[in-house]
């Protein structure tokens, strides 16, 4: 597996155990709608949140949140519409961004809560 696919594995299970210890029952990871890909689907009281986890080695180049473009949340929201339908899902839906900054020893998380809007 590529360096970069590795962390973002790692990004993710970070993510998670963040949620879980926010309260937040998961739902899904890596769901996939044709070829989109949503990171995570989790339910916290009466709110879906669908979370895209960004995970870097540095900032280098930029925050991770920033890399989320808007093809992409496009797509996102694609996913998700259906997955509401066709789980009869009838929740508030906040689309959310977890950006991790990892080194070798430690981690940043950013927990975004409604990056971006379902238009």
């Amino acid at each position: 597996m590529a360096k970069h696919n590795e962390l973002g594995k790692v990004g993710e299970q970070i993510a998670v155990n963040f949620l879980l210890k926010k309260g937040y029952k998961i739902l899904e990871r890596n769901y996939y709608f044709k070829k989109i890909e949503v990171d995570i689907i989790a339910q916290k009281n009466n709110t879906l949140a669908v979370i895209e986890v960004k995970t870097r080695s540095t900032a280098y180049y930029g925050n991770p949140q920033d890399f989320v473009k808007p093809a992409q949340i496009k797509r996102i929201v694609t996913a998700i519409d259906y997955y509401t339908q066709e789980n009869n899902i009838d929740l508030e839906i906040q689309f959310d961004i977890i950006a991790i900054l990892k080194t070798k020893n430690n981690h940043v998380i950013k927990h975004l809560e409604n990056a971006f809007y379902h238009f």
